[in-house]
């Protein structure tokens, strides 16, 4: 088997609450998203999806996904996509750094070894653990009563898991934590996610204005060395993400003691060989994970779900499911969420099928 072609489809993503708001006034109405596919001379086609959240937010743009696999992709023509370890190797060598270009490329293959092997992602992922898993919903930047109130909502909606985007005024982000955590039940969690908004001064008078709440406390500041900082002056259990974007940050933040909780986010590492790597790690590690991606919809759901499925159950600390948050499906067959739980398809690959009146013509085709 060999890969004989690769092509891009751009698709927007509007969002059914009109924004999405967090740290230092960034905002995002519509999201740009690439959906990859990966053809075979055999027939079969995989499909992958990156959507990064604004060139603002990670060294990715949308744009830069379909210049970066224009780039890469006559590289892997006539390569065994199935030979996945093979093919990361090759895009590393032919493309240096730019993770989140390879990431769809992976997807698209892991999506073709399942139907090759007659077995869906999670299964090659290492096997699905229960039935479903537990998703948080990420409550845009809003004043502390318009926050609290779409916690109550999405409580109502049977999500248990709440990532609250604060990193602004610290007066104000106290008064979000606080009257958010009014409203949790104890087997709840709450996740105060600062989006490296604070400087050092602004999140330690955050910890110690919440020291008598039970809430995480999410990448305060910019960089790993100001969030050690702040770790070592609260008693909050900790969770890192914009700086966990590669196995050697993980290894030196366990040796720190820098964190509890890490975010796994797939386009990061360049897919999921890469993040499985991550995962695999952290569950040996002890390291707990919310398994997730940049943004994204139903494509980036479905691997999210394969992913986060086949983690072992106690080191799951939570998964999103971003085709939820937007207006546009882009495949049948993706992960819909149940009263705050997902669960990944069993049916070969990924277990979508494109929606094609929707993607349109391809944007980048390389053969």
């Amino acid at each position: 088997m060999k890969i004989k072609r690769i092509s891009c489809y751009q698709v927007d993503l509007p969002l059914h609450e009109g924004s999405y708001k967090w740290s230092g006034g960034k905002s995002v109405s519509v999201f740009d998203s690439t959906i990859v596919q990966v053809e075979t001379d055999t027939g079969i086609v995989g499909h992958g999806e990156v959507c990064p959240l604004g060139p603002f937010y990670l060294p990715a743009y949308g744009a830069g996904v379909r210049a970066g696999v224009k780039e890469l992709a006559p590289h892997l023509i006539g390569w065994d996509p199935t030979q996945i370890a093979c093919l990361n190797r090759r895009m590393d060598a032919a493309l240096k750094e730019h993770a989140y270009v390879k990431s769809g490329i992976d997807i698209a293959c892991w999506d073709i070894l399942g139907q090759v092997t007659g077995q869906s992602v999670c299964t090659l992922l290492g096997g699905r653990y229960g039935d479903d898993f537990v998703l948080y919903r990420a409550i845009s930047q809003e004043s502390p009563d318009a926050m609290a109130a779409k916690v109550a909502g999405y409580r109502a909606e049977g999500y248990r898991r709440f990532q609250l985007k604060v990193g602004g005024d610290p007066n104000t982000d106290i008064e979000r934590i606080r009257s958010v955590s009014k409203l949790l039940e104890p087997s709840d969690k709450l996740i105060a996610d600062a989006n490296t908004g604070w400087l050092m001064h602004e999140a330690a008078r955050v910890v110690r204005g919440v020291a008598d709440v039970d809430v995480y406390i999410e990448q305060p500041c910019l960089t790993y060395e100001e969030c050690l900082s702040i770790r070592r002056r609260t008693n909050h259990p900790f969770v890192l993400d914009e700086v966990i974007n590669g196995i050697d940050i993980l290894v030196r933040g366990q040796a720190d003691q820098a964190m509890d909780v890490v975010n796994i986010k797939i386009s990061k590492f360049g897919g999921l060989t890469k993040a499985k790597l991550a995962r695999d790690l952290c569950v040996s590690l002890g390291i707990a994970m919310t398994i997730e991606d940049s943004w994204g919809g139903d494509i980036t759901t479905a691997a999210i779900a394969h992913l986060a499925h086949s983690t072992p159950t106690e080191f799951l600390f939570t998964a999103t499911d971003f085709n939820s948050y937007v207006t546009v499906s882009t495949a049948a067959g993706a992960p819909q969420r149940n009263n705050g739980r997902l669960s990944a398809s069993t049916l070969t690959g990924l277990g979508i099928t494109p929606r094609w009146d929707v993607l349109g013509d391809p944007v980048v085709e390389v053969s």
